[in-house]
């Protein structure tokens, strides 16, 4: 095996793989960097910075952090105590509607218009807006600039659900596409194990990862559901200081900034690519904003499967089986028509 570096972008980069087989590679780029928090388009401008840098160095597929479109608002509280929300937690929820995105939206064609431009296959995380409610999303792109389809991530950490609403099993999607079988699940969703069987039961080879933790143990479960799927875990995390937030006292840590400089880091990242043997490929780098890539070699999925594959020939399903509810989930339903129609005047 091989290391090859990739191209300058601000911030150190880590070492990348070449696997060197004979069989069919895809070379798949993770995204470590940090959103421009309250200025979507100028994110969208480092967005496809970080797009032309791994395009040129010949990835198929870039893969970008949990929430970077619209931001992970780490530290902030929102204002929210049991049974009461405060007037300035209510102003930064709306500062945070307001760098959120429609989808469809103008912000989802130019992401398409980015992978069209680069001819990458592209994952990108973000804060979806649908009317008043928030949703942490990943949407999907073909290298010919197709908006694919998203994933809503389906059960919010924490506090996360105070601002993000619930995905359901309609937005479940495994792509089939000329590189392979590509899907995402977002942060500690990961955990869920019927959640994951759902996929592999999709078939899924290309497994994206985004999320915002970067401990350690991190590590350990994306090892794992790279063995028990069988399949290329691509998980990357945002690399962020204090400075790529707002100032105090506009935003705040936790209530408090007295411990936090300007350059502490608040996210450390971790991104990493593991193989359906277990063997980590690249990273996981926690020094900085990074682009980290390695060659998939897809015979390894076929040498992993022939030991344990999951809903193939090691399941059970004469004793186990998962069904899953994949239809969408409306709080509202008109019998007459559509909504549009229902909501006119006569």
């Amino acid at each position: 095996m091989a290391l090859v570096p990739t191209p300058s972008i601000d911030g150190p980069i880590i070492a990348e793989v070449n696997m060197g087989s004979d069989s069919a590679t895809v070379r798949a780029t993770v995204v470590q960097a940090s959103t421009i928090f309250y200025d979507t388009p100028a994110t969208l401008v480092k967005a496809e910075r970080l797009i032309a840098d791994a395009a040129a160095y010949g990835s198929q597929l870039v893969v970008f952090p949990e929430a970077f479109i619209g931001g992970y608002p780490r530290g902030s509280t929102f204002g929210v105590i049991i049974g009461s929300r405060s007037a300035k937690g209510k102003e930064e929820f709306r500062k945070y509607h307001a760098a959120a995105i429609d989808v469809p939206g103008p912000e989802v064609d130019r992401l398409a218009a980015m992978a069209e431009k680069y001819k990458v296959y592209l994952v990108m995380g973000v804060i979806e807006r649908e009317g008043y409610t928030l949703y942490c999303t990943v949407l999907f792109f073909d290298s010919q600039g197709r908006y694919l389809g998203k994933h809503r991530k389906l059960m919010p950490t924490a506090l996360e659900r105070v601002i993000w609403g619930f995905g359901d099993g309609s937005t479940i999607p495994v792509f089939e596409t000329p590189i392979g079988k590509i899907g995402a699940l977002i942060c500690w969703e990961n955990r869920m194990p019927l959640l994951r069987t759902a996929i592999y039961g999709k078939g899924i080879e290309i497994y994206c990862a985004p999320t915002a933790d970067s401990r350690d143990v991190w590590q350990a479960s994306m090892t794992h559901i790279a063995l028990e799927g069988g399949c290329f875990v691509l998980s990357a995390n945002q690399f962020c200081r204090r400075k790529d937030y707002p100032p105090p006292p506009e935003y705040m840590f936790g209530g408090s900034d007295d411990d936090l400089s300007p350059d502490s880091v608040v996210c450390s990242g971790g991104s990493v690519i593991i193989s359906p043997s277990g063997a980590v490929l690249a990273g996981p780098n926690y020094e900085g904003e990074a682009l980290i890539s390695a060659d998939l070699d897809f015979g390894e999925i076929v040498r992993s499967k022939f030991d344990f594959d999951v809903v193939g020939h090691y399941a059970r399903p004469d004793v186990l089986s998962l069904i899953v509810k994949d239809h969408p989930l409306t709080p509202v339903t008109f019998t007459s028509g559509t909504k549009a129609e229902s909501t006119q005047k006569s």
